[in-house]
């Protein structure tokens, strides 16, 4: 039998943001501190993820916080042609502050507050819960710009996002700007029926890793923000069960290799580490299929 409406209706429900957005409060107070090593740099933290996107559900603990250098930035000149390419390096120069001598520093302020409760990670530094705190991730990361055009500073085009490089030194960029905004559209385009759809779908892949059908790491959120928000927005409507129907039955007959990223800048699936790997995609919706039909 699929699974009832009551339940659906359960599952969309948000997750709390009272203690979140307090956890948020408090990390952002530690890095903002006069006397982190990057005070006099130029910066800004903002929240990303679940809780920054209004998508987070009860069982989600993590607050992901970004804090990202301004005073600098990473860039990728591929897509200009050889005189802009050149144009650019003569306008200009090496930054003198390093990303590396950035994240350190995030560290160093973070431990002047948090201690031991403070640990590193791949890719964000770690914040354990305590009391009322809940566990944090901080994401150190600089401007990234992806030119489309340069002449001069004031002849230019590029796209802006962010970048952060993992314990291994591999460069990622992201759009979390691009995320977000676009999440929000979509959210409005379909009569409010997406974000609550969101939290089904997730709530759906934790009863999955639950009963062992798939691993945790097989169906991140992020990836399933842009599952979804490739389906058409008729799709969305009436009720959970009829809305979660039409877009899986829409999503299984697409061709998935064309979707993409809700921050439209790169292609859902594929090999980066940007991407959803199309086999654990498959799985997902596969297991997903299975527990709509044969729920308990």
């Amino acid at each position: 039998m699929p699974i009832p409406e009551s339940q659906l209706d359960i599952w969309s429900h948000q997750g709390s943001v009272t203690q979140s957005s307090s956890t948020y409060a408090t990390v952002k107070r530690a890095l903002e501190s006069s006397k982190a090593g990057y005070a006099s740099q130029a910066f800004e933290i903002f929240l990303q993820g679940s809780y920054g996107n209004d998508t987070n559900i009860f069982s989600e603990s993590d607050v992901d916080i970004v804090i990202r250098l301004d005073s600098v930035f990473h860039h990728a000149l591929g897509d200009l042609p050889p005189e802009q390419n050149a144009a650019f390096k003569k306008a200009h120069s090496d930054a003198t502050y390093t990303y590396a001598e950035f994240k350190a520093h995030v560290v160093s302020a973070l431990e002047m507050s948090f201690g031991r409760a403070v640990s590193g990670g791949d890719k964000a530094i770690k914040i354990a819960a305590n009391g009322s705190r809940r566990n944090a991730d901080v994401l150190v990361a600089t401007q990234f710009r992806r030119y489309r055009k340069f002449w001069t500073i004031t002849d230019q085009e590029y796209e802006f996002g962010i970048c952060f490089f993992t314990a291994t030194g591999v460069r990622i960029a992201n759009y979390p700007r691009q995320h977000s905004t676009n999440c929000t559209t979509k959210h409005q385009a379909t009569n409010r029926w997406f974000k609550p759809v969101v939290r089904i779908l997730k709530n759906l892949r934790g009863k999955l890793v639950d009963n062992g059908s798939i691993s945790k790491d097989v169906a991140p959120s992020y990836f399933l923000e842009g599952l979804l928000y490739n389906v058409p927005k008729e799709k969305f409507g009436g009720t959970y069960s009829a809305t979660l129907v039409a877009g899986l039955n829409w999503i299984f007959a697409a061709d998935r290799s064309k979707f993409i990223c809700a921050n439209e800048q790169h292609d859902l699936l594929g090999d980066a580490p940007v991407n959803w790997p199309a086999p654990n995609c498959d799985r997902f919706l596969d297991e997903a299929r299975k527990l709509w039909n044969e729920w308990p």
